[in-house]
């Protein structure tokens, strides 16, 4: 029987369960991202610069966020491995399909910036945890901050939230500032969840 000075040894999630926790993941951020984008709000990371992109262009969201993605797929191949680079293809691919479909079957007709702020912060920041948990990433800056946690030691969440700094100083260029500023709120709550549950010396194992 193992003690609690042995190491545990981790056990590969099964294809069942990764297929539906991609899915699960996937879908709480793309309702992250309507219910930002309902608002006119952004959001941080490549999803966040997809958002931002799809304002100032004729492009949708879903079409930014692949695009976005694909040359940080190269650098998720050679660091992190081709299964990652495989799930993390699948769950971009279900981000941008999810978040085009979801507004027909949802309409948010009224809701306050800051809550909907807020509320996207959290289901975002959660939807991640989840497809992290089961060795994938949204793609971006996530495979960057990702490799940089693995290699050095930096959590992900504070790698991107220097990112995310950079991304609001050029909304607050293009947006009313009251609505970057609400903004700010639902990207430090993401990263505030990632770098609080997404910690190798706490509950990822070795």
């Amino acid at each position: 029987m193992a003690t609690d000075t042995e190491p545990h040894r981790a056990l590969r999630h099964s294809l069942l369960e990764d297929a539906q926790a991609l899915i699960l993941g996937t879908a709480l951020c793309a309702l992250g991202v309507q219910l930002l984008t309902a608002d006119g709000l952004v959001t941080g990371q490549t999803a966040g610069l997809g958002v931002l992109l799809s304002y100032v262009t004729d492009w949708s969201f879903g079409l930014w966020f692949f695009l976005l993605n694909l040359p940080f797929y190269v650098l998720g191949w050679l660091r992190m491995g081709p299964v990652f680079v495989a799930k993390t293809v699948i769950a971009v691919t279900l981000v941008s399909v999810i978040s085009a479909l979801l507004p027909q079957a949802l309409a948010i007709e009224s809701l306050s910036p800051w809550v909907a702020s807020a509320l996207a912060g959290a289901v975002i920041g959660m939807g991640l945890i989840v497809i992290f948990r089961h060795g994938a990433s949204l793609g971006g800056i996530g495979i960057l901050a990702l490799w940089v946690q693995e290699r050095f030691g930096v959590q992900a969440g504070w790698v991107q939230l220097g990112f995310d700094a950079l991304l609001f100083a050029g909304a607050a260029l293009v947006l009313d500032p009251w609505l970057v500023a609400a903004s700010l709120l639902g990207a430090v709550i993401v990263n505030l969840i990632i770098a609080v549950n997404h910690r190798r010396d706490r509950y990822i194992g070795r």
